[in-house]
């Protein structure tokens, strides 16, 4: 027993976790962060992992919605040279429209409406609102027909002798839950869907005219772009 103590004497003093004799409880790092602070730390984990992971979203779907749009202009230009994106005019019972897409080719003119979409989605023609099922999450939106309706009465009104047909096209992962309208295609089908279109003889008789009439109406300015959200907004 003395040789224990005479041995122990002679080390250094280390530290160790303090043992309490009264508790009987070894005293660590852990404990002495408690319950609290480490529940905070994970709920703090937790929501970092869950905004990451809502931008990554986010990000994936803004970036799919351009490339739907490059292919869009690019299968477009591929059938005309004369081709206009995004521009506004005068609407057809008054205030502003905008037109995501519109080309001339021998059938007449297309106006294009364009809906980013991933999932399922399903409404009929005459339906006020359609519906779009993405995994969990649920929207209901309106009727793109119906909605590019009103932009195809506002280019007839700017090209009277004109044919001109209400086409909406869906980019993204879409799915429908029975056969879209005629006049609903997915961005895949663009190409084939203005090639059936311009078939037959040429409708146009003045080409370069009606084009130079609908550049001459098409604006594009930042004051009338202005104007545009001003309504939206109001209404």
């Amino acid at each position: 027993m003395n040789t224990t103590k005479t041995i122990l004497s002679g080390l250094p003093l280390i530290g160790l976790p303090a043992f309490s004799a009264a508790q009987g409880e070894l005293q660590t790092g852990i404990t002495n962060v408690g319950p609290a602070k480490f529940m905070f730390t994970l709920a703090v984990a937790l929501l970092l992992t869950l905004i990451f992971r809502s931008t990554a979203n986010h990000l994936a779907r803004f970036a799919t919605a351009k490339i739907g749009q490059w292919r869009i202009r690019s299968a477009l230009a591929k059938r005309s040279p004369d081709v206009l994106h995004d521009f506004i005019l005068p609407g057809a019972y008054g205030g502003l429209a905008k037109i995501d897409h519109a080309i001339l080719t021998a059938g007449g003119i297309l106006c294009i409406l364009t809906k980013h979409c991933n999932g399922v989605v399903f409404g009929e023609q005459d339906e006020a609102q359609w519906t779009n099922v993405d995994g969990v999450n649920r929207q209901r939106f309106l009727n793109p027909i119906i909605q590019n309706e009103g932009r195809t009465r506002a280019l007839q009104k700017v090209v009277a002798d004109v044919p001109v047909t209400n086409l909406v096209i869906f980019t993204g992962s879409v799915e429908f839950t029975s056969e879209p309208p005629k006049n609903v295609i997915h961005v895949d089908n663009l190409e084939s869907f203005v090639a059936k279109h311009v078939f037959g003889p040429s409708k146009i008789d003045d080409w370069h005219a009606v084009w130079l009439t609908l550049n001459a109406a098409a604006m594009t300015d930042i004051d009338t772009r202005k104007d545009l959200q001003a309504q939206i907004g109001f209404g």
